[in-house]
């Protein structure tokens, strides 16, 4: 469980959000193309995973926009980003926004990143959404860079992250 909060009143999340070091758990989730994913698709791959509370929001929406960007160039790496979103919403924004070198996959069907990876949000007005996190694994799927932003409504470090990544 973290404390974090939305819009500075407090909240928390349920469950344990990975740190440096850790292997994360498996999650199966679904694409813009209605196929079910999970951690072993992308065996062999860094990911970094972006998690995030509604992509219809303007800070979801520039933190995709952003990594999209950044990651342009990275090689043997996949960015991966997931919310309680429908597909059909990815698909939309997408379509609209470019967005070409990111996965999106909404975690609707099984709500496999709840309480697994502690992103959850219990209490607040986006309570049962997922908070803002980034979570950067290695070629093993060891997790090389952990935030779990304390303010909801605030962008992640996108420095923090790159560095790490390109570090790793």
């Amino acid at each position: 469980m973290a404390n974090l909060t939305f819009k500075n009143n407090p909240i928390k999340t349920l469950g344990n959000f990975p740190s440096v070091g850790q292997s994360v758990a498996d999650f199966k989730l679904v694409t813009t193309e209605l196929a079910e994913i999970s951690l072993a698709d992308f065996t062999g791959k860094k990911i970094i995973f972006n998690i995030f509370p509604s992509i219809d929001t303007t800070v979801c929406a520039l933190q995709l926009k952003t990594f999209n960007e950044k990651c342009a160039d990275i090689d043997n790496s996949v960015l991966l980003f997931a919310s309680l979103d429908l597909p059909f919403a990815f698909s939309r924004f997408n379509s609209a926004e470019g967005i070409d070198n990111a996965k999106t996959a909404s975690d609707y069907r099984y709500k496999s990143l709840a309480e697994s990876y502690g992103v959850i949000m219990n209490g607040g007005p986006l309570d049962g959404l997922y908070a803002r996190a980034v979570i950067i694994l290695d070629e093993q799927h060891k997790v090389i860079y952990s935030e779990l932003v304390s303010e909801v409504t605030d962008e992640p470090d996108y420095d923090g992250a790159m560095n790490a990544l390109k570090n790793a």
